[in-house]
């Protein structure tokens, strides 16, 4: 091999297909490069339309500036950009795209349909592109703006297409995008369709109205505003009020000079905010909104934009939580003492300039201490108790009960009643048991602090977390009813309503079947609200509505696997919600029941998610505590 060049340069077909790896993962990839372009063209309406989640099709439609012939052509080679001309403008970034990738990306993986105008142009311009090959270029009438068309995505990649996720996980992404996209732009109207049918149609608006449209009334009336502006960074939006936090599914949004990021340091900043305000381990909603000198910041560290550098990050970390604090302090956000008043007396205020007046004594002149009193005689009324008896075959009337000499002193003082005999003068063979009322038998189940069942076995002590235990016996009851598909089921006096998220909502549609499994009774009333009629035997106390939103963020949170994984996530959730809690008092039949029924499940040692259920402590550790 001597003499022969190794190193040559990778074809442009090739070059954008590695590129199109990091940039255009799945539809949701697309959408989001297409729909930030239309923003950054000035469109006021951006239309998307996707078939079977985008494996298909994929349309994004808007009203911007469009392109003239020559750009059009020149958009889908490779480091072509509008957005900037010397490195300079890399510190001073305003608008979504800047690598000059995303077209070239798109088109070297799918079919591509170019259509687009400029007001000022009579006709548009539509070209044809499949795998980085134009092959067509062609002049033809249409609207002002840009109309993409990407159909048959990796069709000239197998193995990425093979690995896309099902249409209802792909579809929920596309809208995740989309919703990042709406927040920070809500001067824009977005409408989403998927095989014809409108999923999302959200109008001009302002920025509060945007998180109601998207997200619902309720999370808008939960919001409390923020608003700060300092040398470094100005901060505007909205963070929930502390009786919204929740474990899982809280909206958190961080977006910065108009782009969304994932910053995990600024979150931790939010959450102490609200310290000793929500339980451990539960977050509250927010929409917040950074405004930074461009050349403080760094965009150009991953493909996606999603992750950014700050120049100025602790003190940025120390303004975001002094501001979020302020905002509930002067909301009255912290915890006061709210006293009981139901059913109590209604105590009358005086009124200024009234005195009231002293309580005047009375006085009995007739009433003399040293008086003798009679005291009243009583006669017990005379009965003929024979007439009760007369009439009754068999009665013990004449008969006499004697104490058999048996039984020791000391037994009848401190033991059992002695054992009475009965007899009248024809002396009866019957004998009586005079003795208290037989008491229960008693087992050896104890309950400890509440929260441990406590059982003798022959090898020791065994002791059993109540908690976990029915969780472990619950899981197994839910999971075998999710199998056989069928549950009882009661039904509600008043229906409670339900109003989800868009991609939520998506994903509740397909999994109506599986919560009608578990006992529930889910009607769609369109619009993303669902009405549950009917709810499971046994989940008396729990709120129906947010035990449903909580079983549907565990499944989300899943993501696109195997039918029997949702399952079981949505078993597990339900046991845990249904199961009885730390400190509640069990009685021994319930201690008892709660123990059979836990080892007659597959695996009693441990809850479904790895913890253990129950310890034994041996004999022989314990003899050595008393040596």
């Amino acid at each position: 091999m001597a003499g022969v060049d190794l190193i040559h340069l990778l074809p442009d077909s090739v070059a954008n297909q590695i590129a199109a790896g990091e940039v255009i993962q799945r539809p949701a990839s697309v959408v989001k490069e297409l729909v930030e372009n239309s923003v950054d063209a000035g469109a006021t309406i951006i239309q998307v339309r996707l078939t079977d989640a985008g494996r298909t099709n994929i349309q994004v439609i808007d009203n911007g500036q469009g392109m003239s012939d020559t750009d059009a052509r020149m958009s889908f080679e490779r480091h072509a950009t509008s957005k900037i001309t010397n490195p300079d403008d890399l510190f001073a970034l305003h608008t979504f795209g800047f690598r000059g990738e995303a077209l070239a990306s798109i088109a070297a993986v799918a079919q591509v349909e170019l259509r687009t105008r400029r007001a000022e142009d009579e006709l548009g311009t539509v070209i044809h592109i499949a795998g980085s090959r134009i092959e067509s270029q062609e002049v033809e009438m249409c609207p002002v703006g840009t109309n993409f068309q990407v159909k048959n995505l990796f069709f000239n990649v197998p193995a990425r297409r093979k690995f896309l996720k099902s249409n209802q996980t792909e579809l929920n992404n596309v809208m995740a995008e989309l919703e990042r996209v709406a927040l920070v732009h809500p001067e824009i109207a977005f409408m989403l369709y998927h095989n014809e049918v409108e999923l999302l149609n959200v109008p001009q608006a302002t920025m509060r109205q945007r998180i109601q449209h998207l997200f619902g009334k309720k999370l808008g009336q939960e919001l409390l505003s923020v608003e700060v502006d300092t040398t470094l960074v100005k901060v505007e939006g909205c963070v929930g009020v502390p009786e919204s936090a929740r474990k899982k599914g809280a909206h958190c949004f961080f977006f910065v000079n108009g782009r969304y990021m994932r910053h995990p340091y600024f979150h931790k900043a939010v959450m102490e905010a609200y310290a000793h305000l929500i339980p451990s381990g539960e977050q509250v909603p927010y929409f917040l909104y950074f405004t930074v000198e461009p050349s403080r910041i760094d965009v150009n560290i991953h493909p996606t934009k999603t992750e950014i550098k700050f120049e100025d990050e602790q003190a940025i970390w120390q303004i975001l939580m002094a501001s979020v604090r302020e905002v509930l302090g002067r909301s009255n956000m912290a915890p006061s003492i709210d006293f009981d008043v139901a059913d109590c007396p209604d105590i009358p205020v005086a009124s200024m300039g009234s005195m009231p007046l002293p309580p005047k004594p009375t006085v009995d002149g007739s009433y003399n201490p040293f008086k003798q009193q009679e005291t009243p005689t009583y006669q017990r009324p005379s009965f003929n108790w024979e007439e009760l008896y007369r009439g009754v075959e068999g009665s013990a009337v004449g008969r006499e009960i004697r104490f058999e000499d048996t039984t020791p002193m000391d037994d009848l003082l401190w033991g059992e009643m002695p054992i009475c005999k009965e007899s009248s003068v024809e002396e009866k063979e019957e004998d009586v048991l005079l003795a208290p009322a037989p008491q229960e038998k008693n087992t050896d189940y104890y309950q400890f602090k509440g929260r441990y069942i406590v059982t003798s076995m022959k090898s020791g002590l065994m002791m059993v977390d109540q908690h976990r235990a029915h969780v472990r016996v619950l899981y197994q009851r839910y999971l075998t009813q999710l199998s056989e598909h069928h549950s009882a089921s009661q039904g509600l006096l008043f229906p409670e309503m339900l109003t989800l998220p868009m991609k939520h909502a998506v994903m509740m549609e397909g999994l109506l079947d599986d919560f009608a499994s578990l006992g529930f009774d889910i009607s769609n009333m369109g619009g993303g609200s669902f009405a549950i009629q009917g709810v499971p035997v046994g989940i008396e106390g729990l709120d129906p509505a947010a035990l449903v939103e909580h079983i549907l963020v565990d499944a989300i949170e899943k993501g696109d696997v195997l039918k029997e994984e949702i399952h079981r996530t949505m078993a597990l959730t339900m046991a845990r919600s249904a199961a009885i809690v730390v400190g509640q008092v069990l009685t021994v039949g319930e201690m008892s029941k709660l123990i059979d029924e836990l080892f007659a499940c597959e695996m009693p040692t441990y809850t479904p998610d790895g913890k253990k259920v129950f310890v034994i402590v041996d004999e022989d550790e314990i003899l050595k505590w008393f040596k």
